[in-house]
């Protein structure tokens, strides 16, 4: 394995426009890609590490089902594993099954070793490599052209879901939490167009400077992209201590100062959002419970309130530490799909998406992360994210809100359009 740093004062670009010539560098030569951008964010526990890597060709020797990810991860590598879980995986992990339509085609789970990799430091970027010289990838980056430029003006997306089937769906659940199946469901409806041809690279970056986030994203997988602004933090694992910070709550930002303060008042006092999260709270405690070392699960911050570019969210962070016999494979398993895009109780509340819902999730409410050879992993929430299958053209996003008794069908759905803004405006104007 051969490496080299380059400190950021020897770049001849700034880093944003080395770090977009590095992706694009990537995406050309390679079949499957990831990138990790924490945007500078600061944040409880820390944002994503900055990492790129990238493999010349799928391999069968890749990560597709959860035993070969506990093979993968007990190999005593020093390359990072890079990839996702689907939503889609609750079908193993539950007696549940989905018979809506996949129009993306992402694998269930996949994960990869990359032949090649980035990692951004405060100063400087080190390139490792078991298949070039990091020196002669420094001199492609810097020779790779990006232009942010579009090949089309504007993308109209449409609701798989009507505005009048959306409310009367949000009245069904309301239905079935007064008669006790549930106390929170997580519904979401999907935004999406046919038939399409974008570049994903200025995409991603658009979306990126539109809204910047701790845990954003880009992957390819051969002609399958994911391009992710989400905010939101999963799982995190740092040596025996297990970090999930649950999003519940969401306003929109104030035009003005003043307004803005008045907005984070009115989010920090709503009743109703903080029962949404306390509900997520608990539920995510018993989670960790299945894995945790007894007694050492806490809520170490509840309802705090994070300003992002459009929304503030109310985000809690609920700790625990893990015994060093529990693998990573038994953490994800027990903890996933996260509680935040389910509801309570879990079950129950899949089955209920699965019945009202049109749309098969796929990659978004996913996971997409890393794990690090010391054993340590880091996967966000994936909402606020485009998916797009350059083969058909296919092009979609989703978003939702939690459905308690206490919800209002229609200020539910002007939610979704809140968190959809970003997203829409950024196809609307390319």
């Amino acid at each position: 394995m051969h490496q080299l740093t380059l400190p950021f004062s020897e770049l001849p670009v700034s880093i944003l426009l080395w770090k977009q010539k590095a992706l694009a560098w990537a995406t050309q030569q390679n079949e499957v890609v990831a990138y990790y951008e924490p945007n500078g964010i600061r944040y409880r526990h820390g944002a994503f590490e900055n990492l790129l890597g990238m493999r010349r060709h799928r391999s069968a020797a890749d990560v597709s089902s959860w035993e070969m990810l506990q093979n993968a991860l007990e190999q005593n590598s020093t390359i990072p594993l890079l990839g996702y879980l689907t939503y889609d995986l609750k079908n193993g992990l539950e007696q549940l099954q989905s018979q809506h339509p996949d129009q993306l085609g992402f694998p269930e789970l996949y994960f990869f070793q990359p032949e090649t990799w980035l990692v951004w430091a405060e100063d400087s970027v080190t390139i490792f490599s078991g298949v070039e010289d990091p020196a002669a990838i420094a001199l492609a980056i810097q020779g790779t052209s990006y232009s942010g430029s579009f090949s089309k003006n504007r993308i109209e997306t449409q609701p798989r879901v009507a505005k009048e089937e959306y409310l009367r769906a949000v009245e069904q659940l309301r239905q079935h939490i007064l008669e006790g199946d549930v106390y929170e469901v997580n519904y979401c409806q999907e935004f999406y167009a046919h038939e399409v041809s974008v570049d994903p690279l200025p995409l991603f970056w658009k979306l990126h400077a539109a809204s910047p986030t701790p845990f954003a994203g880009f992957l390819k997988l051969t002609d399958r992209y994911l391009l992710c602004a989400s905010p939101e933090r999963f799982l995190k694992k740092q040596d025996s201590l297990l970090i999930s910070q649950p999003i519940k709550g969401t306003i929109r930002r104030g035009a003005t100062l003043e307004e803005d303060q008045r907005q984070r008042t009115l989010l920090a006092t709503s009743e109703k959002e903080q029962a949404e999260n306390m509900m997520i709270v608990d539920l995510v405690r018993n989670d960790l419970n299945r894995v945790a070392v007894t007694g050492s699960v806490q809520v170490d911050e509840l309802f705090g309130l994070y300003g992002f570019q459009y929304v503030w969210q109310m985000i809690s962070t609920v700790t625990c530490q893990v015994p060093d016999s529990v693998t990573a494979v038994e953490i994800l398993k027990a903890t996933f799909p996260m509680g935040s895009m389910t509801g309570a109780p879990k079950i129950r509340a899949l089955e209920l998406i699965e019945q009202y819902e049109k749309t098969r999730r796929g990659l978004y409410s996913g996971a997409f992360g890393y794990c690090l050879p010391n054993g340590d992993f880091d996967f966000n929430v994936v909402i606020r994210s485009l998916q797009y299958n350059a083969q058909t053209g296919y092009l979609s996003f989703e978003v939702g809100s939690a459905i308690t008794y206490d919800s209002d069908p229609e200020q539910e759905y002007q939610e979704c359009l809140l968190k959809a803004a970003a997203i829409k405006r950024v196809l609307e104007n390319l």
